[in-house]
């Protein structure tokens, strides 16, 4: 009767240890997925964070920043996503404030079997930005979202965001839009 006993408390023991270790085992992966995952969009984000997001991008010559910095957005079909863009007035022999334009534009169509024009159909907001006044040394961040529609393939395209100054050209980067089911 004794050794009945024992198993059964032994048993509920295992019971509980196993359940307490999968909460742990859950709980671990989940705070490591949350510490270490890079953000893949910014369309989450309010002005003030993609500003100090974009902030920490800045090097000591760089004159244009993409958010997020791995330059990848992955987005489903139907869905809105967003890429946060950084302009650094560091232009040299200038005083007072500069007037900047972007546009972003469609760089490789990549695995899509759409067309250029299609892909580029995709930018909802802040496809061009024009008389943007910076003055020297400061910051101007801006989103620029994209709506994928149902039905479009699952695939990979490149755009490219062109910066100019005073109509000269500026900077330029580009990223990845990747499209998921």
């Amino acid at each position: 009767m004794k050794s009945k006993k024992a198993a059964m408390e032994m048993s509920v023991g295992t019971i509980v240890t196993i359940v307490l270790l999968m909460s742990v085992l859950i709980l671990g992966i989940f705070l490591v997925n949350k510490i270490f995952g890079s953000a893949t969009n910014a369309i989450d984000l309010t002005d003030q964070q993609l500003e100090e997001e974009i902030n920490k991008l800045f090097g000591n010559d760089e004159k244009f920043v993409i958010y997020p910095k791995t330059g990848l957005v992955e987005v489903e079909q139907g869905e809105l996503a967003a890429i946060g863009i950084g302009i650094k007035n560091l232009l040299e022999g200038e005083a007072g404030t500069s007037t900047f334009s972007y546009t972003t534009i469609v760089a490789d169509t990549g695995t899509c079997i759409e067309n250029e024009e299609q892909i580029e159909n995709w930018l909802s907001v802040g496809k061009t930005g024009d008389k943007i006044p910076i003055r020297v040394g400061d910051l101007y961040t801006e989103k620029i979202r994209f709506k994928i529609p149902e039905g479009n393939s699952i695939c990979l395209a490149r755009f490219r965001v062109e910066v100019y100054s005073e109509g000269y050209p500026y900077a330029s980067k580009t990223f990845d839009v990747e499209i998921k089911k």
